[in-house]
């Protein structure tokens, strides 16, 4: 007999789809674009079927990181 899985608990660190981030930000996806061929992005993996995933510490910790360089 077959165990069912464990369901795992949900993660407090969610995963961002690229809209959200791109609202969040305030920027269209030329910008984000630009900044992801410049390595400028803050960091995200990719999915198999290509969508792009950020998570939200990893935003957080990359806008205090753009704050730090202007104060």
């Amino acid at each position: 007999m077959a165990k069912n899985p464990i369901p795992r608990p949900r993660t407090p660190d969610p995963l961002l789809t690229l809209p959200e981030v791109l609202a969040e930000l305030k920027v269209p996806r030329s910008t984000f674009d630009d900044w992801r061929k410049k390595g400028l992005a803050p960091r995200h993996c990719k999915l198999p079927n290509g969508q792009l995933r950020i998570r939200q510490s990893d935003l957080d910790n990359w806008l205090s990181d753009r704050m730090d360089e202007v104060a």
